[in-house]
């Protein structure tokens, strides 16, 4: 790719969501011109975070547009020569994962990337992909890198894995095949956590409210692959201003196990009035009564359990950091800060005050 043109501006799809509403702050901040695609940029409740951001007022142009209408991505991506598309559902559980997560993130991404094409003007696309297309069940005697890819999911097995990689195939699978201008680089993050600029509760912070709430009949045997919302904004920025960026970039951190997490909450005081698990799973007797009890939660759940207990992902990030410079912030600063923003949003109640001396 060469050298980009800042006067044209970065269209930005799904600009409202938990990743999208982070690029959008990091490219203003950047000062560059932005175009975020919304469902309605008239509902304030949607919006109004993205119009607060500084420089919006100037640099900000917020449009209505959808995964299925052609048309509306069409005319959102006219005259820029950078497109991050971010956009795609995050359910695990859902009533049709035909209709409501593979059709919407696969056709979603291919409409993007005809209208990319038939715009004429774009010259590279960063694609929001995920550690879901990278693997379906994590495999601690292996180190997984970019070449990996999920080759287990189905409609009925981790339908959302399945999506995001049926989604980033067709990606790479339209740029070999069609005759367009523009390079795809990908970036996959692992769980995303952190800050939200935004009132909604996201999927992945949703696991720390479940934390404390006492969702969990015990510590069970979960490792999850981490990494900060604000790293994932740098890392698609890096990915459109490195002129040799390309193909996949393994985004995440490291890992963390509930037993980890659970400890460093308590620590922190998170522990007092809550409901954080105590009783130990996470062995193999735990892992073997969790499997058994998977059955009787949601379909999605149940089947990320009974994939995921009792396993350890492993990754190697050395590209992303060695190829985009990205650094990685400390994990446990990103939970802690996690748990101050959904404090923040009335997700959870404040630690109780400390006491003041008389």
């Amino acid at each position: 790719m060469s050298e980009l043109a800042t006067e044209q501006p970065v269209c930005v799809t799904g600009a409202s969501g938990f990743i999208g509403s982070w690029i959008v702050e990091r490219l203003l901040a950047r000062g560059y011109r932005v175009r975020g695609t919304v469902r309605d940029p008239k509902k304030a409740r949607s919006v109004d975070h993205l119009k607060a951001l500084p420089g919006a007022a100037e640099r900000l142009e917020l449009v209505a547009a959808e995964l299925q209408d052609p048309a509306s991505l069409e005319a959102a991506v006219v005259g820029c020569e950078v497109v991050m598309h971010t956009a795609s559902p995050y359910v695990l559980t859902v009533d049709d994962p035909q209709r409501d997560l593979v059709d919407p993130a696969v056709e979603g991404t291919r409409n993007a990337l005809a209208a990319c094409r038939k715009a004429g003007s774009v010259k590279r696309v960063v694609l929001t992909s995920s550690m879901a297309a990278v693997t379906d069940e994590p495999d601690s005697t292996r180190v997984l890198t970019e070449a990996d890819w999920n080759e287990g999911s189905s409609l009925e097995r981790n339908p959302y894995y399945y999506s995001k990689t049926l989604a980033e195939k067709a990606a790479w699978r339209f740029v070999e095949e069609e005759d367009v201008a523009f390079d795809l680089v990908v970036i996959n993050p692992f769980m995303v956590i952190g800050p939200s600029l935004s009132p909604g509760l996201n999927t992945s912070n949703g696991v720390f409210v479940g934390l404390v709430g006492g969702e969990y009949p015990g510590i069970v045997s979960l490792t999850w692959g981490m990494v900060d919302v604000r790293d994932v904004a740098d890392a698609h920025v890096r990915a459109m201003e490195v002129p040799e960026a390309s193909g996949r970039y393994l985004c995440a951190n490291t890992t963390i196990s509930m037993r980890e997490a659970v400890r460093l909450l308590r620590e922190k005081g998170w522990g007092e009035g809550r409901k954080l698990p105590k009783l130990g799973l996470d062995g193999s007797v735990g892992d073997m009564l969790v499997k058994l009890g998977a059955q009787f939660q949601p379909k999605g759940v149940r089947s990320y359990l009974r994939t995921h207990i009792g396993r350890v992902p492993r990754f190697d990030h050395a590209k992303i950091v060695d190829e985009l410079g990205l650094a990685f912030r400390p994990l446990e600063e990103s939970i802690l800060e996690t748990m101050d923003d959904l404090v923040k949003w009335g997700h959870l109640d404040p630690l109780p005050s400390e006491p003041t001396s008389a």
